[in-house]
């Protein structure tokens, strides 16, 4: 069959037989929502649909739902999240294992609708584990992983999942599902192992702590989180096993073992920057491509192995921290110790191709060759001050 990016998250969802799922609509989310609440009204899903009044209450739904020992899901974007961010913060650092897609989207003002990665980005403290996804089967793919990771006692934390705006999100692609009994087979109904609240046994949950407790309770969140690279890798193989598709853990690598140019990137734009690698190699230019699948935990150790020994790194942001620089490109370089170059990108759904990551790639090098010490880019901006 074919599906959008959005369709293909509601087919994962199902599949994984989510419980409770609470959403408000906002562009260019709102598909994800519309196709599980159709299949709920055709009697093809046995899912509580939720209708709150805002993304707030839709996350707080959801913790509900989830400390009663219910598999919750929910869907967002832009300023949906930033509105719901609290209870982002309760649901990561209260241990509950919701499951939540966000279709990245640029943050106003101005207004915009289209894609960027910021606003998932700010929420990478949160105690979530995060994902992007670079395709249509991988959304689906991911949406059906990320209960099982969220779930597995290991772990115990909520998973996000990102999908690029349009690009991803409303763009059809070939889709192959795994049919409802190897979903069941892959991901058991819920255990409901991590239910806190329970009517005969009234409690408090969540109250004042002072603290002689409190980084006792951070450092416990930091350990799941931690420990989720190594359930991550497992998700993704036993999927690949019951599939039949390759499936990517913590991070892609594409013709990176004699590289000379790596490009690191985020999300749907890989598969461009593969393209521009085929390229550039058929012009002499040994290019390679390292795609982030996981973004918390940060897959440092795959990340080095991947980049070790490249002569030249060259990061693509679709993203900015004001002061800072690009999140990723920061992150990198912070936990490597490699200096890549940091190219912005992509910002506010600007166009991001093939000849982009090309010239990006060919960039990078020259830059290296001359030794030139400025590490930040913008790339493709239409005044006379590309480069900081």
């Amino acid at each position: 069959m074919f599906a959008t990016g959005n369709h293909a998250v509601a087919y994962g969802v199902k599949a994984a037989r989510a419980e409770v799922i609470a959403a408000y609509p906002i562009t260019p989310q709102t598909q994800i929502i519309e196709k599980l609440s159709e299949f709920i009204e055709k009697g093809e899903m046995g899912a509580k649909f939720l209708r709150v009044e805002s993304e707030h209450s839709a996350m707080a739904a959801c913790i509900g739902a989830s400390a009663c020992g219910a598999r919750a899901f929910t869907a967002t974007s832009s300023q949906g999240l930033l509105y719901m961010s609290e209870m982002v913060f309760w649901a990561g650092l209260g241990s509950f294992p919701v499951v939540m897609a966000v279709v990245t989207r640029t943050l106003a003002p101005p207004w915009s609708i289209w894609n960027e990665h910021t606003d998932i980005l700010s929420q990478r403290d949160a105690g979530w584990i995060t994902i992007m996804c670079g395709s249509v089967q991988e959304a689906y793919d991911t949406a059906i992983q990320a209960f099982r990771i969220a779930e597995d006692r290991r772990v115990r934390q909520p998973v996000m999942f990102g999908l690029d705006a349009f690009s991803l999100s409303h763009t059809s692609e070939r889709l192959d599902l795994i049919g409802q009994e190897g979903a069941d087979a892959y991901l058991p109904a819920p255990e409901g192992h991590w239910r806190v609240v329970d009517v005969q046994e009234p409690a408090t949950y969540g109250n004042l702590v002072g603290p002689e407790r409190m980084m006792e309770i951070r450092y416990s969140v930091k350990r799941r989180v931690d420990d989720s690279a190594g359930v991550i890798e497992e998700a993704a193989s036993e999927f690949s096993r019951i599939s039949g598709r390759a499936q990517t853990g913590l991070v892609e690598e594409y013709r990176t073992s004699d590289a000379e140019v790596i490009l690191a990137v985020v999300g749907a734009s890989s598969g461009d920057a593969k393209d521009a690698a085929d390229l550039l190699r058929d012009k002499g230019i040994r290019a390679g491509v390292a795609r982030l699948r996981v973004i918390r935990p940060f897959p440092a150790e795959r990340l080095g192995a991947a980049l070790r020994g490249c002569r030249t790194v060259a990061v693509v942001d679709m993203d900015y921290s004001f002061g800072y620089g690009g999140i990723i490109g920061r992150e990198v370089a912070s936990v490597t110790g490699i200096r890549p170059f940091n190219y912005i990108a992509g910002i506010g759904g600007r166009d991001l191709g093939v000849r982009d990551f090309a010239g990006i790639a060919r960039d990078a090098l020259r830059r290296g060759e001359s030794g030139d010490e400025r590490r930040e880019i913008w790339w493709g901006m239409k005044d006379s001050q590309p480069s900081l």
